[in-house]
Formats: C-alpha cells, sequence, structure tokens
C-alpha cells in the first residue's frame, strides 16, 4: 500500500517531531484531491463522556483526543451499525458518526459496550497534497484498518500493535526512542 485511502490507518514514523502525532494512530476516513480527514485513535484523555454532555454524567466511556483540528467537535467509532444509523463504512466493521441520540441512548442502556463505540474530540485535517508531501517524506506507516486495531483494549499499545500487525520487518521500530540522539 502505497497511498492512504478511506479504512487506512496513518502510523506515525517513530521519530516523528510534531508532537500532536508523535507515536499517533490516525484512521483516516476521507482521503481525495481536496483534502484529507482522519481521527487520531490512539490517544486517550482523563476525560469521559459525562463530562461533555449535560444529563449524562453518568456514562463514563472514555473521551479520546482525535486530532489538534476542531476540539469543539465530537466524533464517533463504532462497530454496531445494526443498532446506531446514519453511519458511514470507512472500514470493514468499523463506522464513522451516526444519529448521536441513539448511541448515547444505547449506551445508557447498556445496548452497546464501551468496547463497540469510542468518542474523540477533534480530527486531524490536512489541504490538499499536504498528506500526500508527507507520505512523500515517508512520516506514516500504512496499514488497512480493522476493528482489533481500531477498538484495541489498551490504547496506549495501539502504536505498537499497529507495527506488530505490519509484520516481523517492522517489528524492530517499536522499540526505537522518541529521539534517536537518545539510543
Amino acid at each position: 500500500m502505497n497511498s492512504p485511502t478511506c479504512g487506512t490507518l496513518l502510523i506515525a514514523e517513530p521519530f516523528m517531531k510534531d508532537r500532536n502525532f508523535q507515536r499517533s494512530v490516525v484512521l483516516m476516513c476521507e482521503h481525495d484531491p481536496s483534502g484529507s480527514f482522519g481521527i487520531t485513535i490512539n490517544k486517550i484523555t482523563k476525560d469521559v463522556l459525562g463530562d461533555y454532555l449535560p444529563n449524562c454524567e453518568h456514562i463514563k466511556a472514555p473521551v479520546f483526543d482525535g486530532g489538534p483540528v476542531g476540539k469543539d467537535h465530537m466524533h464517533f467509532l463504532h462497530q454496531r451499525a445494526d443498532l446506531i444509523g446514519g453511519g458511514r463504512e470507512v472500514a470493514e466493521g468499523i463506522y464513522w458518526g451516526g444519529d448521536f441520540d441513539t448511541a448515547i441512548e444505547m449506551l445508557t442502556n447498556n445496548e452497546i459496550s464501551k468496547n463497540e463505540i469510542r468518542f474523540y474530540l477533534g480530527y486531524a485535517g490536512w489541504e490538499s497534497k499536504q498528506l500526500d508531501n508527507e507520505m512523500e517524506e515517508k512520516s506514516w506507516l500504512l496499514l488497512n484498518a480493522t476493528p482489533a486495531i481500531v477498538f484495541f483494549k489498551n490504547p496506549s499499545q495501539m502504536w505498537k500493535e499497529s507495527i506488530k500487525q505490519m509484520g516481523k520487518d517492522f517489528h524492530p521500530i517499536m522499540h526505537y526512542p522518541l529521539d534517536p540522539t537518545y539510543n
């Protein structure tokens, strides 16, 4: 895979200097000539969904930092298109958005588990050709998204797990320091 598409995971190269994306895994939701949109899926915050929604203090689903853009927008990914209508399938079994009120109702009634849905503040965005330039600079590794990675049980280990999924040739980079001068 040489170019990102909808459903591709962008895995930050191990020495990425941009603090917004160090050791990040970004799920691409849109990629076309006008620009690209993705959600950083492995940066969990200390917040829970109930911190952001009135009358939903009981919902303890974690909130993730979806990226440096649009921090006033909440996005969600889920695996339950059978229960939450209106979502867009971005990879097999992975849906972006949908009926937010239904998603909240499902969580409240325990009809959907916190392992089947995740919430993100913000997103990662690229203007036309910007991501293509980053690909030429080898800033990102590419992997097809799967529910096993996107909803990985330990988000802080998702970057390493994504590298593992790329195959044994990539395993050594899991252990690289953030700054190669520390090696």
